[in-house]
């Protein structure tokens, strides 16, 4: 589990902003969801026979009793609020997305800690195609909005009804245990609990053996087929590049029709950038009256990765200006012109000195800031009504601005600064 600094958060903020401003333009609204929740939540909707719920969880015991868990991932949080609280039942659609700490105890890998932080939007209530293409292309305008959209690919594939899935399950089954000798340990383990997951195991020593494996889209019937002909449709009309992975799977029942995944290749292994799909029977599974859903999550630690290989990362956001007061003068002073000048000038970054000294010890101080400007108040200022200013980063002459000008100075500053 990691601090992050203020010298690296100019980035998380930045990208926190982008995807802010892209689920508004959807028309998806923010859900919070608390960071713990009874483990049987996700024992439920995640799988008992899951790494997550195996390995990964977080889990303790209340004072009362009660087994809890750190939230390990956030669908199953969010649809415990949409059943709690009537958004899968008032008969409309309803788009909403989360961003916050998800916890894991696992190995931890680039791009991955034990605390971590993921981004999702999900959706109740459409079923369709047409939600599918939705959630895929706010994803695509997200890594236009952060320059990070030529380095990502987008995966598709189909997993079909829970039918046709169930069909595929043991036909896989067979395939697998005719070749038993070749399993690692891993797949052994899910041989027995969720086949599907062994296609996609990253040992490179299962490569073959997945590939020559039967696929799930000879197990698809004629809805299923139309449903992904649909979405492949959608996603050409709006000239999105996809490819078609027939290894692309969710070991989860719930699971059904579309699925895709963003990777990447600038991160090494670590290649999944963002995951998502149609998860209709987590709603039934979790008590509530049958409901399409459907969403997608990405990791903020992996894609800050990725901005920062491939992508122009923000500087750290330093003051515009310094405010310097001669000792002599009334503490209140530098106070009251930061003040006056943040109210009238939106968005203005600005520091008053507020360790008592000289004014060598305070330009010293508006120095280090990273400031541009030296707002400076003397006796001088106090009486003529003007202030001084000196540039901290250019060879220039200071100058003597009233405050017309000095506003006029301030907001050209900020608008070189946009």
């Amino acid at each position: 589990m990691h601090d992050l600094l203020p010298a690296d958060s100019a980035i998380w903020q930045r990208v926190e902003r982008v995807i802010q401003d892209v689920m508004r333009v959807y028309g998806y609204a923010e859900i919070r969801t608390p960071l713990v929740e009874n483990t049987a939540l996700f024992k439920r909707g995640i799988g008992e026979a899951t790494d997550i719920v195996e390995k990964e969880m977080y889990t303790f015991e209340s004072r009362s009793g009660e087994s809890l868990t750190l939230r390990p991932e956030n669908t199953a949080g969010c649809v415990r609020a949409a059943l709690q609280h009537g958004l899968t039942t008032d008969g409309g659609v309803n788009r909403i997305w989360y961003n916050g700490p998800m916890f894991r105890y696992e190995r931890p890998q680039k791009g991955r800690t034990r605390q971590f932080h993921q981004v999702g939007a999900e959706v109740y209530g459409a079923a369709g195609a047409a939600v599918e293409a939705e959630l895929i292309l706010m994803s695509a305008r997200i890594w236009r909005e952060l320059g990070v959209a030529d380095a990502v690919n987008l995966e598709i594939n189909s997993l079909g009804t829970a039918q046709e899935r169930a069909s595929y399950r043991s036909t896989l089954v067979d395939y697998f245990r005719a070749n038993e000798s070749s399993l690692d340990t891993d797949s052994l383990r899910r041989l027995e609990t969720n086949p599907l997951r062994i296609l996609d195991s990253k040992n490179p020593e299962m490569q073959a053996l997945n590939d020559a494996a039967p696929q799930l889209s000879e197990s698809l019937g004629e809805d299923s087929r139309q449903h992904a002909q649909q979405l492949q449709d959608l996603l050409d009309a709006c000239g999105l590049t996809y490819s078609i992975n027939p290894r692309l799977v969710r070991g989860l029942d719930y699971y059904s029709l579309s699925v895709w995944e963003w990777t990447t290749s600038a991160l090494g292994a670590q290649g999944a950038v963002c995951g998502g799909g149609r998860y209709d029977g987590l709603i039934d599974m979790l008590g509530g009256k049958s409901c399409p859903a459907v969403g997608w999550a990405l990791g903020m630690e992996r894609l800050i990765a990725l901005i920062e290989a491939v992508a122009d990362a923000p500087a750290a956001s330093t003051p515009h200006a310094f405010v310097v007061v001669a000792p002599e003068l009334p503490p209140a002073t530098g106070q009251q012109l930061a003040e006056s000048l943040r109210s009238e000038i939106q968005g203005l970054r600005l520091v008053s000195n507020v360790i008592p000294g000289s004014m060598k010890a305070q330009f010293k101080r508006a120095d280090r800031s990273g400031a541009s400007l030296a707002l400076v108040v003397g006796a001088e200022e106090q009486s003529s009504g003007k202030i001084t200013v000196k540039s901290l980063r250019e060879r220039a002459e200071q100058q003597q601005l009233d405050r017309g000008q000095l506003m006029d100075m301030l907001k050209n500053l900020l608008d070189g600064d946009a």
